[in-house]
């Protein structure tokens, strides 16, 4: 099968535009969380999450797309726009496979049009509820990119973005695209925010993974999108290589629809099978990036199952979560902390836990608090863990040449 590499990124989340913009964020460990005022959020057991600030469309989206484009669409087109343009791709090939994960659509305009239906003021067509759905973002990308190769969404859960990827890759392993667009995208909406404060998963204060005193996650928003090429193809046409997708592993918990198994034999097998797929031993791991939420339940789980597959390596190997300072951006997370770990390869350094000062007995790995850490990368691996038990975890692997 062929070998899969990425030669095109992009990103928009709360440390920025651009994937430069999230690069400085995350060397300066930067928490982008703060007081949402994306909409009214008084009343709530939480009022922060880490919100993009002044979304707009940008002048080369055409203005019929640009008039009906969601949040969610606004944030997957930039980052697309990115990729493409590093890519070297303008336009790109009109056989061009697309697999984005998503879940919540243009749920935030959605929401904006009920509640001014229900006060007998709709201002605006029907219509637009069309464009509510989880795929339409894909939808729309295809057609802002001429895109007519193969398309999916993906929707499981927090780990749609990493599920993206690791289908692309899978694609053009077995000859069904030779490039895809893939990636995750979600925007903030009340139903999220409203949900996961209902459920008690968020903390008051910026999310603290690792932490002794955590009490929930952060909700985020954003996008991060890749292009994928067989490497042949890509090094056939001159493109710059950033790195290589070489294992992906998925797994389900079947246990319950929102706490992890305790066990942590869920996570463990897609990390096994990320592993295996990529024919390298776990010794051979430099850095991992981890789900970390920031809940209770979450961290000390995560820490059993990194001990479990690296063993006494455990404790050598740097550990952190970006959500600290991103938030859980729920279907882009996935995608969001592949493109950290592709920066972490680029860049020679490991992100930190940004808000971890008082780090939990229970959670005794290093897990690189508060400060970025100098270090060359050859491999590294990103996992997320999505309601319903969903796993999956990526392999990143630098290229020299």
């Amino acid at each position: 099968m062929r070998r899969v590499v990425i030669t095109g990124a992009g990103s928009v989340n709360a440390l920025g535009v651009g994937v430069e913009a999230f690069a400085n964020g995350l060397r300066e460990a930067r928490c982008a969380i703060e007081t949402l005022s994306l909409f009214e959020a008084e009343g709530y057991r939480s009022i922060c999450a880490a919100q993009v600030a002044d979304l707009s469309a940008p002048a080369w989206l055409p203005h019929r797309i640009a008039a009906r484009a969601s949040r969610s669409d606004l944030l997957a087109t930039i980052a697309a726009r990115e990729a493409f343009d590093q890519a070297g791709w303008t336009p790109p090939p009109v056989s061009l496979g697309i697999v984005l994960g998503a879940t919540t659509g243009g749920m935030f305009g959605g929401e904006a049009y009920a509640r001014r239906w229900l006060a007998g003021n709709p201002l605006g067509p029907v219509t637009m509820l069309l464009e509510t759905p989880a795929n339409f973002s894909m939808i729309l990308l295809g057609q802002v990119f001429r895109c007519e190769g193969p398309r999916l969404t993906v929707s499981t859960a927090c780990s749609s973005g990493a599920n993206a990827i690791g289908i692309a890759a899978d694609w053009i392993r077995r000859g069904r695209a030779d490039a895809v667009l893939c990636g995750g995208v979600d925007s903030l909406c009340r139903m999220t925010f409203s949900g996961f404060n209902a459920l008690q998963a968020m903390d008051t204060v910026p999310c603290r993974p690792f932490d002794r005193r955590r009490a929930g996650l952060s909700l985020g928003e954003g996008a991060a999108m890749f292009i994928l090429e067989a490497e042949d193809s890509a090094r056939a046409r001159g493109a710059a290589v950033l790195a290589e997708v070489c294992g992906y592993g998925v797994s389900a918990d079947a246990h319950h629809i929102t706490q992890p198994r305790q066990d942590g034999a869920g996570a463990l097998l897609a990390m096994q099978k990320s592993l295996a797929d990529a024919d390298i031993a776990a010794d051979e791991i430099d850095y991992i990036n981890a789900h970390g939420t920031g809940t209770p339940l979450n961290d000390v789980i995560e820490t059993v199952a990194i001990k479990s597959l690296l063993g006494r390596r455990a404790y050598e190997i740097p550990v952190s979560s970006t959500k600290s300072m991103i938030g859980h951006c729920l279907a882009a997370g996935g995608a969001v902390e592949a493109l950290a770990c592709l920066i972490a390869l680029r860049d020679g350094f490991v992100p930190a836990t940004a808000n971890l000062e008082e780090p939990d007995p229970e959670c005794d790995l290093d897990y690189v608090p508060k400060v970025s850490r100098s270090r060359r990368l050859r491999t590294v691996l990103t996992s997320s863990y999505g309601f319903g038990g969903n796993n999956s975890s990526l392999v990143l692997r630098r290229v020299d040449g």
